[in-house]
């Protein structure tokens, strides 16, 4: 695990009015701009700061500053801790509060759905499942799946837009871009429409028979006679 310095502006600020290191070794050890550094000594950036001693939180000697400020060519180094904690590597999958447990398989079925290139392990860690409960609800042989609803786990706080986008991006790494037939394309490019000859076939006009029309004409005339004649009785 590699050391850090605690607050390295409070503890720059310590150095400026404590020691009489010069700006580069401060702005080094701190890994602040010597401009910065500067300006601290100059009251125009330690306002509101209170300087931290690195001596009492161990990560400095008074051995390692008297030999800095005697060289002003020496960088200054952490002191190795005392006590090193390990680093702690979480495994199986992420934890999710009690009170979200209830929304998990909404959110993996909108990953299912919506993401269908991420493999079970990630959808996994993104909110906190089993596999056997990501191939249940695949299949719709999941207990509730009439009552399921897709949700985004983003905006139901199991997981990060950064974790999502970068498994996504893990799981899009060495895939084909999808063909014309994949994305629905249904238009034609323009060198095959332009090339169409366009056909116009003007319909057939019937012969209009005079007879027949006059025939009609004389059959409703007749038929509202007959109409006014009852309407009198």
């Amino acid at each position: 695990m590699a050391q850090t310095l605690l607050m390295p502006k409070a503890t720059a600020v310590w150095l400026v009015d404590n020691t009489a290191l010069s700006f580069e070794q401060i702005a080094t050890f701190c890994r602040l701009h010597p401009l910065e550094v500067k300006a601290i000594a100059d009251g125009e950036a330690s306002q509101g700061i209170k300087g931290l001693d690195p001596i009492s939180t161990g990560q400095l000697s008074r051995d390692e500053i008297s030999r800095a400020e005697a060289n002003p060519n020496h960088k200054i180094k952490l002191s190795e801790p005392k006590v090193r904690v390990p680093e702690s590597k979480r495994r199986g999958p992420r934890y999710t509060p009690v009170s979200k447990r209830q929304d998990r398989p909404n959110a993996i079925l909108w990953l299912v759905r919506n993401h269908a290139e991420l493999k079970d392990a990630q959808i996994s860690r993104l909110v906190g499942t089993t596999k056997s409960t990501i191939e249940q609800i695949r299949n719709r042989s999941h207990w509730n799946s009439a009552n399921l609803a897709p949700m985004d786990p983003v905006t139901l706080g199991l997981c990060s837009q950064i974790d999502l986008d970068l498994e996504v991006e893990r799981a899009s790494r060495g895939r084909p871009l999808p063909t014309a037939e994949e994305l629905g394309a249904t238009l034609q490019p323009a060198a095959v429409t332009e090339s169409l000859a366009y056909k116009y076939e003007p319909e057939e006009e019937k012969e209009i028979d005079a007879n027949a029309v006059f025939a009609k004409l004389s059959a409703l005339k007749s038929t509202r006679k007959d109409e006014d004649e009852d309407d009198n009785f």
